[in-house]
């Protein structure tokens, strides 16, 4: 479904993926524009691994983001007050997240279902949740895992 302003999983703050995706999230809750569909993960999923990747709390980066800083000022503040990542743990943590469900514990079971729960065609191009949530949403493309990594 198209959200007007959420970001997508592949934009970065600060080189890392996700995070200007969960900032936009926090924002568009506040405002009450995220859809009802979305609010039982807020905080959870992706969002948690995020926040405890940084050794932060989700409820102190939304506090941060309702402060009205940008998604760069927010991560700054994660990296003061949780931990600074270095280059290695950047990639790390953006290879992690965007190949979640390709060659794991979601392949099989979560991956095919999302697939259908979505209404998406199973055509074996979709292999992980960011590629789900970007078809969903409306910005995948075959190549764009590629894209994001240059």
């Amino acid at each position: 479904m198209k959200i007007d302003g959420i970001k997508g999983c592949y934009e970065k703050t600060h080189g890392l993926f996700y995070f200007s995706r969960m900032c936009s999230k926090i924002r568009l809750h506040a405002q009450d524009n995220l859809p009802k569909d979305y609010h039982r993960m807020v905080g959870q999923g992706f969002d948690g691994r995020t926040c405890r990747y940084l050794w932060v709390g989700y409820d102190d980066v939304r506090a941060q983001v309702l402060t009205g800083k940008s998604d760069a000022e927010v991560l700054d503040w994660c990296f003061v007050n949780g931990r600074r990542l270095t280059e290695e743990e950047v990639l790390i943590y953006n290879s992690f997240m965007s190949k979640r469900g390709w060659r794991d514990d979601e392949t099989d079971g979560f991956i095919p279902e999302l697939i259908k729960q979505y209404g998406l065609t199973d055509d074996g191009s979709l292999c992980t949740d960011f590629d789900i949530i970007e078809m969903d949403e409306g910005r995948w493309y075959p190549d764009m895992w590629r894209d994001a990594w240059k």
